[in-house]
């Protein structure tokens, strides 16, 4: 790549997350144009797109499959159900209300994706919120805030956990050993912050009705196939990579995906084209072009040089870089979709620790998998860095895209600077807590 290719290269990518910030054009559009022009150029080619695809397919399977088995439970009644009884439970009081949400969101997050976890409560939420009289924007942004964080509780709950662990080998009974309990600690910090970020929900308390009694589910048979189709999509994320077939998480959600579409062509509530716009195919589209972004910035060059500085910076001592790490993807992941952000930092920490001889060069290849203990906190503070730091902006995660649409879908526009105050004081304490986390891993590894 030339010098010229370089800086417009730079200079696009930069346009492209302004004009996002403030709200100049459409998210999806701008990064539509943004690889739109990169590929006129020639700057990003054909090899470029396929290479991003290779790192991007797995967690656009789950962002898909999710979403399809969750659009899978809309026509049995169940949200309105739940609903109505999540609502008795907060007796209603804004501070049960968040409390519950928290409560609710945090186990689905386990073991579906984030995204998924938001367009599976996020009829609730609402519900609830007005039946409250109150904003549900806020509880909306929390929903995707706890989504992402919760998402660390498993290698499959967010995408960048996903991508990491995927990367060095990881399996998910390893993971829970590892890092699930940083995503617990990541999940109660929220707590105490709660009064402070949204007081105009918290304090408030209403008298609701006395009859108030959820509806029989209008069709408990296709609720009974549909909630199979998620237990088997759960037991799957399990134990599928322990079968002989060894199937991974990717693929557990297209299986999932044809067996929900499957439930509904059998029952034949409507017709399957129906589930199939339901999809949020503007957030899946808009998470491919940031990869294809990211990767036209990789061709720069920059994470080379990068890994050589991080290296002459630091040398072999890997716990300033497990610091540095977090705190510099956190920040990339505040600006930017953080699976983008995270696949391109396994590059460049792979690479640190080839120059550094801490492992061989055949570490750079997608099946290495011998990788030292030492060097596992620098991977979950990856992790941490990037789901967390995806935790402050409207863009940062997967999850905060999809909540935005479903607030603009239901009245109510999330702005950039909105978001903000709720993510930037939450992600402040998160990041604290799971850098004394990875603190704590280095010292009982030594």
């Amino acid at each position: 790549m030339s010098d010229l290719q370089i800086y417009i290269t730079i200079a696009l990518f930069a346009g492209v997350i302004l004009a996002i910030a403030f709200n100049v054009v459409d998210m999806t559009l701008a990064v539509m144009l943004g690889a739109g022009i990169l590929m006129a150029l020639g700057i990003l080619t054909q090899e470029d797109i396929l290479n991003s695809l290779r790192t991007s397919e797995g967690m656009l399977e789950l962002l898909f499959g999710g979403m399809v088995v969750a659009r899978t439970l809309k026509p049995t009644g169940i949200f309105e159900h739940v609903g109505v009884r999540f609502l008795r439970a907060t007796r209603g009081s804004g501070k049960r209300f968040l409390l519950l949400l928290i409560a609710l969101v945090a186990p689905i997050c386990a073991f579906l994706p984030n995204a998924t976890t938001v367009i599976l409560v996020a009829p609730i939420i609402i519900r609830v919120a007005i039946a409250l009289e109150v904003d549900f924007v806020g509880p909306m942004v929390l929903t995707a805030i706890i989504s992402n964080s919760a998402g660390m509780l498993t290698l499959v709950g967010d995408p960048a956990t996903f991508l990491v662990g995927s990367s060095i080998g990881m399996t998910f009974t390893q993971y829970l050993h590892k890092a699930s309990l940083g995503g617990l600690l990541a999940i109660l910090v929220v707590i105490p912050l709660l009064p402070k970020v949204m007081p105009e929900v918290w304090n408030v308390q209403r008298t609701l009705p006395a009859d108030l009694r959820p509806e029989p589910l209008a069709r408990p048979g296709l609720c009974a196939a549909a909630f199979a189709v998620l237990a088997l999509m759960i037991a799957m994320f399990v134990f599928g990579e322990d079968l002989p077939s060894h199937v991974v998480p990717p693929a557990v959600a297209i299986i999932a995906a044809a067996l929900a579409l499957l439930v509904i062509f059998s029952a034949k509530v409507e017709p399957l084209d129906n589930v199939l716009k339901d999809v949020d195919w503007k957030t899946l589209i808009f998470l491919l072009c940031i990869f294809w972004l990211v990767e036209a910035v990789i061709k720069t060059g920059i994470i080379q040089t990068l890994s050589q500085q991080i290296y002459a910076g630091f040398g072999t001592r890997l716990m300033p870089v497990a610091m540095v790490m977090l705190a510099g993807i956190a920040l990339a992941s505040s600006v930017l979709a953080n699976t983008p952000v995270v696949a391109a930092s396994i590059l460049l920490i792979k690479g640190y620790l080839v120059i550094a001889e801490i492992v061989p060069d055949q570490a750079l290849a997608a099946t290495f998998t011998a990788w030292p203990d030492a060097t596992l906190p620098v991977f979950i503070a990856m992790m941490f860095g990037a789901t967390l730091g995806g935790n402050s902006t409207l863009i940062g995660a997967a999850a905060n895209v999809v909540s935005a649409g479903i607030c603009a879908a239901n009245g109510k526009p999330v702005t950039f600077l909105r978001f903000l105050r709720y993510g930037v004081p939450i992600t402040a304490c998160q990041l604290a807590v799971s850098a004394l986390y990875v603190l704590v891993m280095f010292r009982l590894a030594s």
